[in-house]
């Protein structure tokens, strides 16, 4: 059974810093792009970047290059994205996912973690 487990959401101020998981199994993702979406209440589910398990090559959305950072631990099957200088409208729900190939629209993905909340406070 494939399992993608997200950790790590929280409560944090405006220009704080906050890390989150993405841990996989069931399966080997190692052709895969891992990304990471995140979703406001009554907004569509929006890109934020994506890593692919081989290589080290990341690609953001523009909302947050420079302040999130996605890295990966291939021995524990983890995806990190550290998101710095938090600001208000960064608050959503943050899902990691897995697909084929690298994009960066949501249906380009076969599968999805169950998310984690994100609350930045002004």
């Amino acid at each position: 059974q494939v399992q993608l487990v997200e950790s790590g959401g929280g409560l944090v101020q405006a220009g704080g810093s906050l890390a989150l998981s993405c841990a996989a199994s069931g399966r080997t993702f190692r052709n895969y792009a891992m990304g990471w979406f995140r979703q406001a209440p009554g907004k569509e589910r929006e890109f934020v970047g994506r890593i692919r398990w081989i290589g080290s090559s990341t690609y953001y959305a523009n909302s947050v290059k420079g302040r999130f950072f996605i890295s990966r631990d291939n021995a524990k099957n983890t995806i990190y994205l550290q998101m710095n200088s938090l600001k208000p409208e960064d608050t959503a729900v943050y899902y990691c996912a897995a697909g084929e190939n690298s994009a960066t629209r949501p249906q380009d993905y076969d599968y999805w973690g169950q998310g984690t909340q994100v609350t930045v406070s002004s």
